[in-house]
């Protein structure tokens, strides 16, 4: 695609700090370093979001995330975990519409990014989740 900056970088018609390449994805340094060592997974297919994956490219793209993710917490023995993000649509906070998966390591619960989830769970009975749940089965790929 001409204008995604993420098949320029790909492309190397924009300049980017390498962590792995091979015939189907990249990797590399997020410019934004949310924590020192973020890391991008890309794969070099151009696809929106993970809602455009085949099994095909699901499998070549998710089998190098562990290897990648090894790699960064291995890094720095200050690495006490990771974030491992990946963000579908607008509403979702993807700004890049090439789809990618952050690899963000954390030092401390102080460190800079957050996810934070809401307990909902008294707003929902056991029915409700089963209706739920049955929405989605039905539209499982099969």
């Amino acid at each position: 695609m001409n204008d995604c900056i993420f098949c320029k970088i790909i492309a190397g018609e924009i300049p980017s700090v390498k962590i792995y390449e091979d015939d189907d994805v990249y990797a590399f340094m997020d410019i934004s370093q949310t924590t020192p060592g973020h890391t991008l997974l890309v794969p070099k297919q151009h696809v929106a979001d993970i809602l455009a994956y085949d099994t095909d490219l699901a499998s070549k793209v998710f089998s190098k995330l562990p290897m990648i993710a090894r790699a960064v917490k291995n890094s720095d023995p200050a690495i006490k975990g990771l974030n491992i993000v990946n963000n579908n649509g607008e509403v979702a906070y993807q700004s890049v519409f090439h789809s990618h998966i952050h690899i963000i390591p954390r030092y401390s619960s102080a460190d800079t990014f957050a996810i934070r989830f809401s307990d909902n769970s008294a707003d929902y009975s056991a029915e409700q989740l089963q209706a739920l749940a049955a929405k989605i089965v039905a539209h499982l790929e099969k």
